[in-house]
């Protein structure tokens, strides 16, 4: 009898004979639109490093995809087709199954009939973009109102999004009512014709360790929450430049609050900068249940006020504010660069929190680093006011940048071990995206006991690692 064997894979369910199809100019295809009809659920699909331009739009119908750039990041850049498709003219990639991947791929220039051309336009559940540019789409993403979805976004750069021929309703991304958003580590910057940098109508929002900013263009909210729900926003630098159109840069429940009870916002670590001449920081709708703002930054002008709106628990500490930009001693806040000098009044100033909230807990681990990456923040005393954490002399910082510290063994049972590793913070995520451990890295080992059997993702300052526990 012949046997036949199965192979697990570590991320989502993929059958034995699932196919790599292969784009590119030097392929047997040379465009996604001619491989999407025989791609079969399981698939990947490999994208060469090229620039293709005005390729019809693609519907990829499939489930567990994987759709990824190799060789370096491929530009998809839409052109005349998408934008004259009077019968489903949605954008480059409209993603209708559930559970797909998206790596390592630009996505520029898509518009369309409606003014709401989307780099992708999400109608599948569960989708993950990681290492991927929305540059000048009418919005980068757009996501539907989707049931039981998860929406991930992370190390991805968001810029120029917006539609002049329907000024303030294009973004650089808006998710529509999904369960929960998570985005980390990401850029998103200079939305145009009054959009917003990021709109989020999930129930369940975290955005975590992330640049935030107009700094340029004319655009709208920085933040835009406007259906209330739990979010929690930490370690972002959140920017409002000074040709913003909107004068409050983090907006909560504006649009009604309905989404499902209960509706907080919890707000720590962020460095909040606004270079306008008027301004307001946050604004909650009247009758939100929890306003929670610790250790943040509030630089600028808050001829508004500080916060507007009133929720029946304000909870707000540790905060510092002051008018002057200049006056928090930022590195160098013309550039941009908003981690603190050493002299700064932030630091030691925090106060550190325990709270958990949609599985984090509220003491920032990372730090965002520049272009879409993130570095370990390594607390001594008390935590730092802001988004960075002002560093020690003698801070062991000699974490290997390459591939040469290996984890092992994997799977795993009590503890992990680490090749050429000691002493720096870790974070353990779920596969779901929640953090469940962090510590230090002692000696080159973790203690793994007290997890369950199952898939892991572990982040150091340089890299990560999936792994099983047993």
């Amino acid at each position: 009898m012949k046997k036949i064997f199965t192979l697990a894979f570590l991320l989502g369910s993929i059958p034995v004979f699932a196919t790599i199809w292969h784009v590119g100019p030097t392929q047997t295809y040379t465009y996604c639109s001619q491989v999407v009809a025989m791609v079969q659920n399981g698939d990947t699909v490999d994208i060469d490093y090229a620039t293709y331009i005005n390729d019809p739009q693609v519907i990829w119908y499939q489930d567990n995809l994987l759709l990824r750039g190799v060789g370096g990041r491929p530009r998809l850049q839409a052109g005349s087709i998408i934008a004259n498709d009077m019968v489903n003219g949605k954008g480059i990639f409209v993603i209708s199954g559930d559970d797909v991947k998206v790596e390592n791929i630009e996505f520029a220039n898509a518009t369309v009939v409606d003014h709401n051309g989307a780099g992708i336009r999400q109608e599948g559940r569960n989708l993950y973009v990681t290492h991927c540019k929305f540059d000048a789409n009418e919005m980068g993403i757009l996501c539907g109102n989707i049931a039981n979805c998860k929406t991930t976004v992370e190390y991805s750069e968001f810029l120029n999004g917006g539609s002049v021929a329907n000024p303030g309703y294009q973004h650089n991304i808006y998710i529509n009512h999904i369960d929960t958003f998570l985005f980390r580590y990401n850029y998103s910057h200079n939305a145009i014709a009054e959009g917003h940098e990021l709109k989020s109508r999930a129930t369940n929002n975290i955005i975590v360790y992330n640049r935030i900013a107009n700094e340029t263009s004319i655009d709208s909210r920085t933040i835009d929450l406007p259906n209330g729900g739990i979010s929690l926003i930490m370690g972002n630098v959140i920017e409002q430049g000074s040709n913003s159109a909107n004068s409050n840069l983090l907006g909560y429940g504006l649009e009604g609050l309905t989404n499902t009870a209960p509706h907080a916002l919890y707000v720590v670590n962020n460095t909040f900068v606004n270079k306008k001449t008027t301004g307001s920081f946050i604004q909650v709708q009247n009758g939100s249940d929890t306003l929670f703002v610790k250790n943040n930054i509030f630089a600028g002008a808050k001829t508004g006020g500080l916060f507007i709106g009133t929720a029946a628990v304000l909870d707000s500490s540790n905060n510092q504010i002051n008018d002057a930009v200049s006056a928090m001693n930022f590195t160098d806040p013309v550039l941009y660069n908003y981690h603190l000098l050493p002299g700064a009044s932030a630091k030691d100033a925090g106060v550190n929190l325990s709270k958990t909230i949609l599985g984090m807990i509220l003491k920032p681990i990372s730090m965002y680093k520049d272009t879409c990456s993130f570095e370990s923040r390594p607390v001594v005393n008390a935590i730092d006011i802001g988004a960075f954490e002002i560093p020690f002399p003698d801070a062991v910082t000699n974490i290997p940048a390459g591939d040469d510290a290996v984890l092992y063994p994997n799977p795993a049972g009590d503890k992990l071990y680490f090749s050429n590793i000691s002493d720096q913070y870790y974070q353990i995520l779920s596969m779901n995206g929640s953090m469940i451990q962090n510590g230090k890295i002692g000696q080159g080992e973790i203690y793994i006991g007290s997890l369950q059997p199952g898939t892991y993702l572990i982040q150091t300052a340089h890299k990560e690692y999936l792994f099983i526990k047993q």
